[in-house]
């Protein structure tokens, strides 16, 4: 055994790194399976990525992701409302699962979307004119035309990762916040288990599920997942409920209203590393846009601006599996925009490869060898 945290003796059988709804929905499936879970997050549970992003239940402009994305998003869609029911069960905290329905103003591969709509199964539709007008009153439509996606549904995220925490300690999972891994302990080509700034936790199994942080902290391991933080500058407005009833998808940004009249509008994508903070520019930015897509939006009140880093990959496809050199070392991120719809299928394919269960999807697309950087 290693010297446990606070000093005191102990072997956890698996340590999930980062508290994000990637993290804590790994940590969900690892505990529902029989193993003793201590999730670790360097700063407050769901206070990143997971929390700072929109909650739209699809990726935005589906077609335009690779299948792999598609995939994990179908699964988890399949299961999304139950899950938000059993979490405000468990937790006590409703996530507001809600199927707004998805408006794209972006025509212009519509032939594309329609093709990947057969493959898949889904349901997509051409508006325009009064149809239009019905299904959005308070989007300006001028002559244009949209793709609508009925089913496309949404959730408040803040209240599902505090339904999700609420839920982790309810099945027995310790979770230690403001406590950073600085580092991750491989011994003879094996996990032994993470040191944070209050020691040494053991563990059988360590999952690094740190969102934009994941790459950084796997560096000096051999083959590292690219992933890179994109930060993401975020808009909300207050008024009254019904005012918007349908996500909306502009060329670059969307609009998202919630149950209680606020409303979301997003997202910039910006390459500037770690940095976190926010910028005039980005607000004029959304601003520009939501009053274009919204012109009802004037009246409302703004009440927050904020940002994100989510984490970028390659297509934004997710790595998903075991590290290919550290035995024991598994990897759940990469996720960039699409890591709340892809939450559930992904913590289940993790938990799948830990326990060497039959896999819900072929795990080929999601492996991290082939596709890391050799550091």
């Amino acid at each position: 055994m290693t010297a446990g945290l606070m000093g005191v003796s102990e072997l956890s059988d698996c340590v999930v790194v980062g508290g994000g709804i990637i993290g804590l929905l790994s940590a969900r499936e690892l505990a529902a399976a029989g193993a003793r879970v201590r999730l670790v997050e360097m700063a407050g549970v769901g206070r990143a990525s997971s929390w700072a992003g929109g909650g739209i239940l699809s990726p935005l402009y589906p077609w335009r992701y690779p299948d792999a994305v598609t995939e994990l998003a179908r699964w988890s869609q399949g299961g999304y409302e139950d899950l938000a029911v059993r979490l405000r069960d468990e937790g006590g905290v409703d996530p507001e699962w809600t199927r707004s329905g998805m408006l794209m103003v972006d025509t212009s591969d519509r032939a594309t979307g329609e093709d990947w709509a057969g493959r898949f199964g889904y349901r997509l539709d051409e508006l325009a004119g009064e149809a239009l007008r019905r299904c959005e009153p308070a989007l300006r439509v001028g002559d244009g035309t949209a793709l609508w996606m009925p089913e496309v549904a949404q959730v408040r995220n803040p209240r599902l990762v505090q339904a999700a925490r609420n839920s982790l300690l309810r099945q027995g999972v310790v979770i230690e916040e403001e406590s950073e891994v600085t580092e991750l302990l491989a011994r003879g080509g094996r996990i032994a288990g993470v040191r944070t700034a209050r020691g040494e936790i053991g563990a059988d199994v360590v999952v690094v599920a740190a969102g934009a942080w994941s790459g950084r902290l796997l560096a000096g391991l051999g083959i590292v997942p690219d992933i890179r933080p994109v930060r993401g500058q975020m808009l909300l407005f207050k008024g009254a409920p019904g005012v918007v009833s349908r996500i909306i998808l502009g060329p670059r940004h969307y609009v998202i209203p919630r149950r209680d009249g606020r409303v979301l509008v997003g997202s910039t994508m910006e390459e500037v590393g770690f940095d976190a903070g926010t910028t005039e520019a980005a607000r004029d930015e959304l601003l520009e846009a939501a009053f274009r897509l919204v012109p009802a939006l004037r009246s409302f009140g703004r009440e927050r601006h904020w940002a994100g880093l989510r984490p970028g990959s390659p297509s934004g496809v997710p790595y998903i599996g075991k590290h290919p050199q550290v035995a024991g070392l598994f990897i759940n991120s990469g996720h960039f925009r699409n890591g709340v719809v892809m939450a559930p299928a992904s913590a289940r394919l993790l938990a799948d490869s830990v326990l060497g269960r039959v896999p819900i999807l072929d795990p080929a697309p999601y492996a991290v060898s082939g596709r890391g950087v050799q550091r």
